[in-house]
């Protein structure tokens, strides 16, 4: 989603919406969703009472050949929508801002955006991402009618792992939203978890629906889409990010979780089970290594009957002197410094995966026009090339950039040294750990070198850009040693 200004911004000036008393998760009321007209969902709920195991889940369905109608509840800004996590984060002095259609917390009380952006960096801290759209695709349809839309590889995708990968328009290759695509330990072949983009839920619906109405059940193997909920809530999405993530969550396994999480690398989800010693139960949930902020750390997908309890246990077995909330500011300086895009400032419609930097998303295997199959191979395949060497090349480059002087901020112009326009900034701010400003944007091919010099106009003054590798600062992914050469 397009925010209006940046989320550091907004952080500064966001009103503390006041708290009222808590009430259950049972009786928790959600602001009255705004539909669009959009046409009759194929897509069916999950109505099971734990997300793992997956297997499980498929042997107690019914009637997988039936298209349900309830669809992804869509919100807007004027009428937001809550998470799981709505009253807990009010407990905690969050500062709330509409983002993605819900109201979600920017920053807390007990730490500045720098302090919390540190935090991350050092210890741990713990993000609500429920905001976010989570999907089962099932069936034997499901890897074609994927690969159809993402130029993924999934046949290659193991049991366990993760990729992150894009849905693209027919014919342009444009990116509709970019998304984590899982194929789940001990779960069905044809089961995928795939994670959405909160701001694109209206549109990322429209598209798969179109999609699997063109694609026809009755013709292909079968597909469903299942988004996540329960009693019409959806799942919970929890972040742990930093470097005491492994630490904390091993500490919360239950006793009969034989999960090592010192043989758990990045890219890998695995079912977990949980112990929540104030009720007494065991709760599994699904885990993914990975995250958003370029440190280690695990997202939880939690039943929404429990999401407040995990959340709560795993604040107060950490402690504060290891794990704090953390909100939307904190997760944007850090995404920016692992040179990671936003959907909607870094990436949109109209550009490809090529023009992103994001080639690496397309398996060798998928490379030729021949082999590939998915929506806009024609146009992306081609840039894949240089035009030097006989393909299309693109014209234009995602790049990152260090700013001297103010922070460059999205929309601000990229001039080079006569003042001629080579580009735009699509994101940009100070970065609390390098201590400098720092900047994404696209640039004219030709100019993506790094140590390129170039100016950034802010308030209407030109300053100076250089071009810089990203990530800003390393990330700190937790991988297999490598083996000595």
């Amino acid at each position: 989603m397009r925010a209006s200004r940046s989320l550091i911004s907004a952080a500064k000036s966001a009103t503390r919406f006041q708290a009222r008393p808590v009430s259950s998760l049972a009786g928790r009321t959600a602001t009255t969703p705004t539909r669009s007209n959009v046409s009759p969902s194929v897509f069916k709920p999950k109505r099971t009472q734990a997300h793992v195991p997956v297997n499980q889940q498929q042997r107690a369905q019914s009637g997988l050949g039936e298209h349900a109608k309830p669809a992804p509840t869509f919100y807007t800004e004027e009428n937001p929508g809550k998470t799981a996590l709505y009253d807990l984060h009010l407990r905690h002095g969050a500062k709330m801002v509409p983002f993605g259609g819900y109201s979600m917390p920017v920053s807390y009380d007990d730490l500045s955006l720098g302090e919390s952006h540190a935090w991350t960096r050092e210890k741990a801290s713990l993000f609500d991402v429920g905001h976010m759209v989570q999907y089962h695709f099932e069936g034997p349809g499901a890897e074609a009618f994927l690969e159809s839309m993402t130029p993924a590889g999934l046949k290659d995708l193991a049991p366990g792992t993760s990729t992150l990968s894009a849905l693209l328009h027919p014919v342009t290759g444009g990116i509709v939203d970019d998304c984590i695509i899982s194929r789940l330990e001990n779960g069905p072949k044809h089961l995928f978890y795939v994670v959405l983009n909160a701001g694109c839920r209206e549109k990322d619906y429209k598209f798969l629906d179109s999609a699997l109405e063109k694609w026809d059940n009755t013709i292909n193997p079968v597909v469903h889409i299942n988004h996540l909920q329960a009693d019409g809530e959806p799942y919970g999405l929890i972040a742990l990010q930093g470097p005491m993530s492994a630490e904390i969550l091993a500490s919360v396994l239950a006793p009969g979780c034989k999960v090592d999480v010192t043989k758990w690398y990045f890219g890998s989800s695995k079912h977990i089970t949980l112990n929540l010693p104030h009720s007494g139960e065991s709760l599994p949930v699904v885990a993914a290594r990975g995250g958003y902020t370029g440190e280690d750390g695990f997202e939880l997908s939690i039943h929404p009957s429990q999401t407040v309890e995990v959340t709560e246990m795993l604040l107060e077995s950490a402690g504060r002197d290891k794990l704090r909330l953390a909100g939307l500011g904190a997760r944007d300086s850090l995404r920016l410094e692992a040179g990671m895009c936003l959907y909607g400032h870094d990436l949109d419609d109209t550009t490809t995966p090529v023009e992103a930097g994001l080639s690496w998303v397309i398996p060798k295997h998928r490379r030729s026009l021949e082999g590939s199959g998915f929506n806009g191979a024609e146009t992306i395949i081609p840039q894949l090339t240089p035009a030097s060497k006989g393909g299309a090349g693109v014209e234009r480059r995602r790049v990152g950039l260090t700013v001297e002087g103010a922070p460059a901020r999205e929309g601000a112009l990229i001039v080079d040294e006569n003042g001629n326009e080579v580009g735009k900034v699509t994101s940009g701010c100070p970065s609390p750990t390098l201590k400098k400003n720092i900047a994404m944007g696209y640039v004219k091919n030709g100019l993506q070198k790094a140590g390129t010099e170039l100016q950034v106009v802010v308030r209407g003054k030109a300053r100076k850009a250089v071009v810089t590798k990203m990530p800003f600062v390393p990330s700190k992914y937790f991988k297999p040693a490598a083996s000595p050469a």
